[in-house]
Parts: structure tokens; C-alpha cells; sequence
């Protein structure tokens, strides 16, 4: 701890983002940076607690405290090397994770001025690229083959780790290029494809291959897959959108939110939309339906196309606003949370359920909502109440962001006869292995979706279980 009074006397200094006018011009990342100065002096706040409850609430584990102590001191290569030691993608999370461990900062409680961990986190890791120092590694080959299947956080993380162990790791993508979600599912203004490409070209060097355009169970036979390598990784993602099968479903303008956003992320990186496929919202009454982040990034995309008005609504009732009792600290709060793309123009809504779409020629128009009350039950649980009070939410475009349900089924799953729980997810054991011999799973589809950091510390785990799995061998 190199600066023991800085938590009293130094606030809390946040990058911010662009101007408003200025970023809903362009898909460039919203988020800007501070001197390198600035940021060693928000290091510098870091209290490193006794119990540093940062390092517990992160799902990967990170040492928060000691490579935070590593930055204020100027100390980059060594604070890079504290830190990919538990985060293997921290330029990625530095961006994208919803910061779980400043919630839990002591200073959180305290003042309500966590330490700029996130961005922090960010900040080495460019440092980091930018000095050089990293670079591939050479693993020692230990003769053995294994295949990924999925590059999405949970695919590489286990790919990368099998790969610095020595293993030939191949990784199987189903799109144009490797990135899961977080390439066509992230926007731009959040996370630069540039930044992934970079980690791409990086595991390259050191040695995995990867074969995109290619879906296993369908291109290419699971069979053949499984029988080629020596253990496989299933790390397929939930991708299976939840849908809202009302009336009026089948009217033309009605779309999964990865609809919109994965269109859109293709197109700025010059990738092939089928002409007739192509949505666009300029000048569009736009609504999207759920509210969270996936909605958030529907308004945002929707914004900078030039959507003429943005909805947003959510069945669920409003947060509150700063705190939530029923989530104390360090737990997570469910409060209510104000993106960028909520700042740039949208209206926001909660407390409505969607009733059935309403169209003219085939096109939708509106849809019709009815307000709900939530009471609680004996039980301790929760019980929505329809008011019978409905109104008509104007739409010529809306989009469905109501969370994925589970992965699909068809294909990989079905050929090799692997086996799913109640929730449709993969059934995998406590190492995460599946009941098909050498065939492993991990991530969202086996948790359901969740977080990237969450899927990270996933891939992690299942690439350790094969390669103990392996070494038994």
C-alpha cells in the first residue's frame, strides 16, 4: 500500500464518456481514458484491506489490491503479470464486466466512491500492449490434440490455458470470424472489434488454430471431431433467444435483439447482410422490449442509425435508485442502472407486459401493453397482477430483448447424444464433464447466460479438469 492516506484525501475520478452529440455519430467506444498520472492516482486509493472482499466478489479471482499497488508505483510489467495470472482477457472485462469487485470496495460502503478497478484493469492491459510486453508464448508441445468448439469468452479462456499447457488446441467457430458474442453480440461502442482482433492474432502466434465458417454438427460431423482429438470443449454460448409468441407475432418488424446487433457489427467490419435481411432504424419509431444490458444495446445501436423515437420497456418494476436494501453490501445491487445509450435519448418504462402486436399490410405498427402490479405471496415470493388498464406503445420497428433461454439443440448436441438438465442447459458433472467420454462443457451453455467474466472463470475451470483428465491418462 504505497500512498496509506490517498482513500482520505483523493476521490473517486472516472474517464467518462464522449459527448453525447459527438458519440451518437459513430460506433467508436464511448468510454474515454485518464492520464497516466490521473490513473495512478486512482491506484493509489486502493486500501488493500485485510479482507479484500474486491478479490472475493470477482468470479475470476483477481488480486485486485496487489496490482493495483503495482500501478501507482509505475510498476506496469509487473502489474500486468499480477494480473493475467487470474484474467486472461483483462483488456476484454476491463471494457465489458459489470465490475462486481467495486460494489464489494471497502469504499463503496464507506463513502460511496469505489476504487476505479475496472478501469484500472483496462488501462494495464494497454499499457501492456502498447510497451510490448506481450508477447507469445511457446509452450512445450506435449503431443496431445484438443478442440474448442465456440470462441466466445468461455471457448478462448479455455483455449488459451490448454494451449500455454502445452496442448494443440483447435477452435471451431460457427460465424466469420472468432469472437462469439463478444464480436457480434457487443457493440462496437462498447467494445472495439480491433481490441479482439488483437488477442486473435496473439493466440495465433502462440499456436491455435482456428477454423471459422465451420458449425460442428452440421459442416463438419461431432463424430469426427471427438474421434480426431484427444478431448473436446463445448463452449456453444445460450444463444437461443427467449421469444414473446403473442399475437401478432409474425408481423414484418418485429426482430431478436441479435438481429439488429449482430447485423450491425458485421457491417462495420464490411461482412456480407443479404440486401433483404438488412434493418435499418433511421427514422423509425423503435421498440425495444426487456431492460437489460442486451436492451440497452439495442437503443444504443438504434440511436446512432438515427431512429426518430426509442422505447424501452420492462415487465419488472422500476429498481430503486442508489440503494437496495434487499442486496446489502458486498453484494451485487439490483438497483437501477443508467447506460450510455440511456443517455444519449430513450424513454424507459417498467411495470408492462406486452399483449399482443397490432399491424397494417403485414407490418407492425404498435404493440398493445397492460400495466402490472407486483405483490408479494405468503411464501416470500413474488405474484404479478394484471391492472386491466392498456394503452397502445406507437412501433414500426421493435426489438425482443428478454435474455436467452438455453443452447441449441439441434446438430452438435443431438449427433453426439449429449445430455441436458431441466433448463435445457448442458449436463455436465462437478469437473464439468459431460456423459459422452472425453467431451467437456462450460459457459453459458452449461450455466445459462450470464456475465463474460462468469463464462472466463468457467473456461478456466473445464481447462483444468481436461488437462487433469488427460494427465490420469
Amino acid at each position: 500500500m504505497g500512498n496509506p492516506k490517498a482513500f482520505l484525501t483523493i476521490h473517486r475520478q472516472e474517464a467518462g464518456y464522449r459527448p453525447v452529440h459527438e458519440r451518437i455519430e459513430d460506433f467508436s467506444e464511448v468510454e474515454q481514458t485518464l492520464s497516466s498520472g490521473d490513473r495512478r492516482e486512482q491506484a493509489s486509493r486502493c486500501m488493500d484491506c485485510g479482507v479484500p472482499f474486491c478479490h472475493w466478489a470477482c468470479p475470476i479471482g483477481n488480486k485486485q489490491p496487489e496490482w493495483q499497488d503495482m500501478l501507482y508505483k509505475g510498476r506496469y510489467k509487473e502489474a500486468y503479470y499480477l494480473l493475467e495470472q487470474t484474467d486472461d482477457f483483462p483488456e476484454f472485462t476491463g471494457r465489458v464486466c459489470p465490475a462486481l469487485c467495486e460494489q464489494s470496495c471497502v469504499l463503496k460502503l464507506s463513502c460511496d466512491e469505489p476504487v476505479t478497478i475496472r478501469e484500472n484493469e483496462a488501462a494495464i492491459a494497454e499499457i501492456a500492449f502498447k510497451e510490448g510486453y506481450i508477447r507469445p508464448a511457446k509452450p512445450e508441445r506435449n503431443g496431445k490434440r484438443i478442440a474448442v468448439i465456440g470462441s466466445g469468452p468461455a471457448g478462448l479462456t479455455a483455449a488459451n490455458r490448454l494451449n500455454r499447457k502445452g496442448y494443440e488446441v483447435t477452435v471451431f467457430e460457427k460465424d466469420e470470424l472468432p469472437g462469439g458474442l463478444l464480436r457480434f453480440g457487443i457493440p462496437n461502442f462498447k467494445l472495439s472489434k480491433s481490441v479482439i482482433d488483437r488477442r486473435i492474432r496473439l493466440m495465433r502466434e502462440e499456436g491455435i488454430r482456428f477454423k471459422v465458417n465451420t458449425m460442428v454438427g452440421k459442416e463438419i460431423l461431432a463424430k469426427e471431431v471427438v474421434a480426431d482429438f484427444d478431448a473436446v470443449c463445448v463452449a456453444i454460448g445460450a444463444e437461443i433467444p427467449r421469444d414473446l409468441p403473442i399475437e401478432g407475432r409474425n408481423l414484418r418488424g418485429i426482430h431478436f435483439a441479435l438481429e439488429l446487433l449482430g447485423q450491425q457489427n458485421r457491417l462495420l467490419e464490411s461482412l456480407t447482410v443479404p440486401s433483404q435481411n438488412k434493418i435499418n432504424c433511421k427514422g423509425r419509431e423503435v421498440l425495444v422490449i426487456g431492460g437489460g444490458d442486451t436492451g440497452s444495446d439495442c437503443v444504443g445501436t438504434a440511436i446512432r442509425q438515427g431512429a426518430a423515437k426509442v422505447t424501452q420497456i420492462e415487465i419488472l418494476p422500476q429498481p430503486p435508485i442508489g440503494h437496495n436494501p434487499e442486496t446489502p453490501w458486498p453484494m451485487y445491487p439490483k438497483i437501477l442502472k443508467t447506460s450510455s445509450s440511456h443517455e444519449e435519448g430513450c424513454v424507459r418504462r417498467w411495470n408492462l407486459s406486452s399483449r399482443r402486436f397490432l399491424g397494417e399490410k403485414r407490418d407492425v405498427t404498435g404493440v398493445e401493453v397492460e400495466t402490472v402490479e407486483w405483490t408479494a405471496t405468503p411464501e416470500g415470493d413474488t405474484r404479478m397482477v394484471l391492472s386491466g388498464k392498456r394503452e397502445v406503445i406507437k412501433a414500426d420497428l421493435v426489438f425482443l430483448a428478454m435474455g436467452f433461454i438455453h443452447p441449441e439443440q439441434d446438430g452438435l448436441l443431438k449427433e453426439l447424444g449429449i445430455t441436458t438438465d431441466s433448463r435445457k442447459n448442458i449436463a455436465v458433472d462437478k469437473s464439468g464433464r459431460t456423459a459422452v467420454g472425453k467431451v467437456f462443457a462450460c459457459g453459458d451453455a452449461v450455466s445459462g447466460a450470464s456475465l463474460v467474466v462468469k463464462a472466463m472463470a468457467s473456461g478456466r475451470e473445464v481447462a483444468e479438469a481436461i488437462d487433469r483428465f488427460l494427465r490420469d491418462q
